[in-house]
């Protein structure tokens, strides 16, 4: 094994280490303990960039922990789906980090720097890992991640919004070691590749212990990802947190989407006998009720992180129109898809925060208000990401909301997906531009109450729009961006590669 093969676990071993060492420098000299944070977001985007380009050869790397050989060990792997999703990451982490110093966000709590890293870990992990029960031992290391960060500030309605949040994630945790204990029963592995194996070798009086572990496997994954009617504490959550820490939770739900794309074809796909594709009679009902849900949470939340929160709502169902059709042309629209909203969910968060950070008494809520600092400039970017949120051109959300629909053409539920895409779409301009005009157009008469219009720092508003100058750049590259999806879909639903790769050569 050359040095450059190590570089697979670079991703997980960067927060790992920068975790700690940011905490014992915070305590004696702050800035260091800073700079040794923004450093490790340098180091992970270096790193995941670096892996993502050695992934562009289409093999698929396994890199054994310990040097125990898969299925016996535990085994990382690189393939192009998780070093796309590893890219997404650190630009997503880079960006809310530097909002987050700018805005001395990071300043309200000791922990900000070692709960955001080890939220790092806990998703780079969940993107790396080769087997289920690492994948739960991730979830849970991002989890107890969030719990701080969403905390991070205090405050009683985030402590509310926490509680419920803690209990439904145990609640989630508790279904998902059930459904990893029915597969270890059935198949005495946990190791994807072996478990896609070994699933389709089950005999017919297996078939139904094997389709219940899939369907709880899929609850678990569609409560991370908030999925109607298992969506109830996202809004409360990322409305009540600090919008920079929910600008980082918009890859939270991405999680829950990316384990469904993982795990179905490979575990679950044709090979499976009766439990093939066991989630698709129930994804695309509820991708449409969550998308639905989504937007019309937009059109009637009266506060602007209410109204980004629905709206990363609405996009993940939105996503899921795409994934639940499970086809090659499909997932291909899903992955380009679902870089574009992990972004637009956080520019709209960034852009509420600088927002509320100028309006003083009147906050985030969608009110007129006397005019504030940076009101202009705050308008064209809070039009910028609506844009983008709703997928309208030119940025890449109406490239990826295209792409779905061409592909989703030649499936069955076509009117269904079209009908839900084009309906929800419209009713989010319509929320989105009742909003915007409420929020920097009209004007409120000043009085005595009246906010005091001081001049904020214009870095304030540089990540919002570097976020929206990234898909601007992604709707320019969109050839280049839809050949890479493509080309990670067809590896996807080329599970026997993956089996062999993690497995060795013989593996069959």
């Amino acid at each position: 094994m050359t040095a450059l093969d190590h570089l697979v676990i670079a991703p997980v071993v960067i927060p790992a280490i920068v975790a700690p060492l940011a905490l014992l420098a915070m305590r004696r000299r702050r800035r260091v303990g800073v700079a040794i944070s923004m450093a490790g977001c340098v180091a992970m985007l270096v790193a995941a960039l670096w892996l993502f380009g050695i992934a562009q050869d289409d093999a698929i790397r396994a890199y054994p922990l310990g040097n125990w050989p898969a299925p016996f060990g535990i085994v990382l792997v690189l393939d192009r789906l998780s070093a796309m999703m590893l890219v997404l990451a650190a630009v997503l982490a880079l960006v809310v980090m530097i909002h987050a110093i700018v805005t001395a966000v990071d300043r309200k709590g000791w922990h900000f720097h070692p709960m955001f890293h080890f939220q790092l870990l806990g998703l780079n992990g969940a993107f790396l890992t080769g087997d289920l029960f690492n994948l739960f031992v991730f979830f849970e290391v991002l989890l107890i991640a969030s719990y701080g960060l969403m905390l991070h500030g205090q405050g009683s309605a985030r402590l509310k919004a926490g509680v419920a949040y803690v209990i439904v994630n145990i609640v989630g945790s508790a279904l998902f070691l059930i459904a990893l204990g029915l597969l270890y029963g059935l198949t005495g592995t946990l190791n994807m590749a072996d478990l896609a194996r070994r699933v389709a070798a089950l005999g017919s009086q297996d078939q139904g212990l094997v389709r219940l572990a899939g369907l709880l496997l899929l609850t678990v994954f569609a409560l991370k990802a908030a999925v109607v009617p298992l969506h109830l504490w996202l809004p409360r959550t990322y409305a009540a947190t600090a919008p920079v820490v929910a600008a980082l939770f918009a890859i939270m739900t991405k999680v829950g989407v990316y384990a469904m794309i993982r795990t179905v074809p490979l575990i679950f796909g044709d090979a499976a006998g009766a439990a093939a594709w066991v989630p698709a009679p129930w994804l695309l009902p509820a991708a449409v009720l969550t998308a639905i849900v989504g937007f019309a949470g937009v059109l009637a939340a009266r506060a602007m992180r209410e109204q980004a929160a629905f709206a990363i709502l609405g996009s993940t169902g939105t996503l899921l129109l795409a994934v639940s059709c499970w086809t090659q042309a499909t997932t291909a629209a899903s992955l380009f898809y679902l870089a574009h909203a992990t972004l637009a969910g956080a520019a709209l968060f960034l852009v509420a925060d600088a927002t509320l950070r100028r309006r003083g008494q009147y906050g985030d809520a969608t009110v007129p208000s006397p005019r504030f600092a940076g009101q202009d400039a705050l308008g064209l970017l809070f039009m910028g990401a609506t844009i983008a949120a709703v997928g309208l051109p030119p940025l890449s959300g109406f490239v990826g909301k295209l792409f779905i629909l061409q592909t989703t053409f030649a499936t069955p539920a076509w009117v269904v997906v079209w009908a839900t895409i084009l309906g929800t779409t419209l009713v989010g301009v319509i929320g989105f531009a009742r909003s915007g005009s409420t929020l920097f157009w009209k004007t409120a008469a000043a009085d005595a109450d009246a906010i005091a219009c001081t001049e904020r720092s214009r870095a304030e508003l540089a990540m919002p729009a570097a976020l929206i100058a990234l898909l601007g750049l992604l709707t320019l590259g969109g050839g280049w961006a839809t050949a890479q999806a493509q080309a990670t879909a067809a590896q996807i639903f080329a599970p026997q590669h993956y089996i062999e790769a993690v497995l060795g050569e013989g593996a069959r």
